[in-house]
């Protein structure tokens, strides 16, 4: 029997594991994604998470909340694996319905989720921007648009935000150059960097509008 269901699904994984296991030995390498892999699963009871499945290294994560899948992610880049040696963790997620068989999950979303993770650097949080905007309002964390990006298999390209915590230390508040509203670092919903300089959005559709045509808006 299978059924569908709706949730955001994450996969993460070791950036760099094959040059990883080749420093250090496969030994070394099984320890850590164990070590990966039971830090993850002790933290999932507080999202309501379940891990579906490993595949290798990585690790496919259903959350029912997409606000949950984001904070989760964070974490899971941040302090899933710390201290020295300890390798670097990347995740991509995408909110949307996917076929339940057998404690699997099936469908595009999932294709889409595995896509996003791959496009992501060590550290790296990537989302959907279908995602994002089921979460636009997260206390200190803001979206940063990497544009619409062309994935495997993926029919149409996909808007990706990286996900960020907001640096508690900004100072002044930035305008957003499309409304021309100020716009607080700490509650602000994106940032684009445009030659070298950040520009912060009050919504979604500021950060969109500012990628399309940087031209008419960067000063």
């Amino acid at each position: 029997m299978s059924s569908e269901a709706e949730a955001t699904f994450l996969f993460a994984d070791i950036a760099g594991f094959t040059a990883l296991t080749e420093a250090h030995g496969d030994e070394q390498a099984v320890h850590l994604v164990e070590e990966f892999e039971h830090a993850v699963q002790a933290e999932l009871p507080r999202v309501g998470g379940e891990c579906v499945k490993t595949v290798g290294d990585a690790l496919m994560l259903r959350v029912p909340d997409p606000a949950d899948a984001v904070r989760l992610g964070l974490w899971i880049t941040r302090h899933a694996m710390t201290g020295h040696h300890a390798p670097s963790v990347r995740v991509g997620g995408n909110h949307g319905s996917a076929v339940e068989r057998g404690g699997d999950y099936f469908g595009a979303t999932i294709n889409v989720a595995a896509r996003v993770s791959a496009l992501a650097a060590g550290g790296e949080l990537l989302v959907t921007g279908q995602t994002a905007g089921l979460a636009p309002d997260l206390e200190g964390v803001l979206y940063e648009s990497r544009g619409r990006q062309v994935l495997k298999n993926v029919a149409e390209p996909l808007e990706i935000f990286a996900v960020l915590l907001v640096d508690e230390n900004a100072d002044r508040l930035p305008i957003d150059p499309v409304c021309r509203m100020a716009v607080d670092p700490e509650r602000a919903v994106g940032r684009l960097l445009l030659d070298e300089k950040a520009h912060y959005f009050c919504s979604l559709s500021c950060v969109a509008a500012f990628s399309q045509h940087p031209e008419r808006y960067a000063d």
